[in-house]
């Protein structure tokens, strides 16, 4: 429990569907978290919210501390993700290392069957019941089944999502019907332990990455600026550059091993054809050898068509029916057959 309205009207009805609830939220920060993220997930108000929150449902509530998993597990891949030129989603790591990992296993200590979380996604057994399968939520606008492509079976099979047929206004409403405190606080759009939305910022308070100076090149390698560490630009950025150029300039790549941003026009950000790696598949162990699939390139992307092609060792190849833009390494491609998850990958350096 989060201390904010989704996962308090998760549990408000998943308690009256007739489930014995426990209220947990995870401390994933150590004693300096009022300094970082005083309203997040890990801040004392969270906390005191989703205590309230339980007390008026008359739940037990636990505040557990994952603090150190949080920063082996999170933080660190994020500033690694940064420093190698690739653009992080620490969302997805989180979900898959500590809700439905760490959480899971505090869930068979307390003797809990289920995680259950205010996710807005959706699961149903295959046909032969063999398999969960996930699928989107219905609230197109609220839809998070992208942030779970990574769950195993064996988490997949013990997590509930009670907002799945939901619509956000649903969820204010469930939490307005039972005097929920959380009702109509306001949702954070931002990382969880990123003040401000500034990871650059970020990253240099935490000590986990210092300026650095850098060649800034044309697509041609020919040197036009300088940068200050690579981990502070993402690709597709235009501002920030500080070139002066009679077109406009975007970030087209960010080459780690030579300390080199790479600029070009607008036209060298489309893409038609890249790599995903560690691959995991939902409906199936074994994936076919081709699949036609819509792409979802990051979170806000609405999917364009695809041909997958699954290779040994938990790679995809994706060719895109139609170039897209700013496809960033680092970060999540899931792909869709219509409502169905297939699965996903990290999209890989090109």
């Amino acid at each position: 429990m989060s201390g904010g309205v989704d996962s308090s009207a998760a549990a408000a009805l998943l308690l009256e569907q007739g489930y014995e609830v426990v209220g947990i939220t995870l401390k994933l920060w150590p004693q300096d978290c009022l300094s970082r993220a005083e309203d997040k997930c890990c801040g004392p108000q969270a906390v005191t919210d989703a205590r309230a929150v339980c007390h008026k449902l008359g739940i037990p509530h636990y505040l557990v501390d994952e603090s150190e998993s949080f920063q082996k597990q999170v933080i660190a891949n994020f500033a690694a993700e940064y420093k190698a030129g690739r653009t992080p989603n620490p969302c997805v790591i989180c979900n898959e290392k500590l809700k439905f990992g760490a959480l899971l296993d505090r869930a068979r200590q307390l003797g809990g069957e289920f995680v259950a979380t205010g996710h807005f996604a959706r699961l149903e057994k295959s046909a032969d019941g063999r398999r969960t399968l996930l699928k989107k939520g219905r609230d197109p606008l609220k839809d998070q089944s992208y942030f779970l492509f990574s769950l195993r079976q064996d988490q997949l099979a013990r997590s509930l999502f009670p907002l799945g047929e939901k619509t956000k206004l649903d969820s204010r409403q469930a939490a307005r019907d039972r005097d929920l405190k959380t009702a109509d606080k306001e949702e954070s759009m931002e990382i969880c332990f990123v003040p401000d939305n500034d990871y650059g910022k970020f990253l240099e308070a935490s000590k986990l990455a210092q300026r650095h100076r850098g060649e800034i090149v044309n697509l041609q390698g020919q040197v036009i600026g300088h940068h200050e560490g690579i981990e502070f630009y993402t690709i597709g950025q235009r501002k920030g550059l500080g070139l002066s150029s009679p077109k406009p300039l975007y970030v087209i790549q960010l080459d780690s091993v030579n300390n080199r941003v790479v600029v070009g026009d607008d036209s060298a950000l489309d893409r038609e054809e890249f790599t995903v790696e560690r691959c995991n598949w939902i409906p199936f162990d074994e994936p076919p050898a081709e699949m036609q699939v819509s792409a979802k390139i990051r979170y806000k992307h609405p999917g364009a068509p695809a041909l997958v092609r699954p290779r040994p060792g938990g790679s995809a190849t994706v060719k895109l029916l139609a170039p897209q833009r700013a496809i960033t390494p680092g970060q999540a491609c899931v792909f869709y057959d219509g409502d169905l998850v297939l699965g996903g990958g990290w999209i890989a350096r090109g």
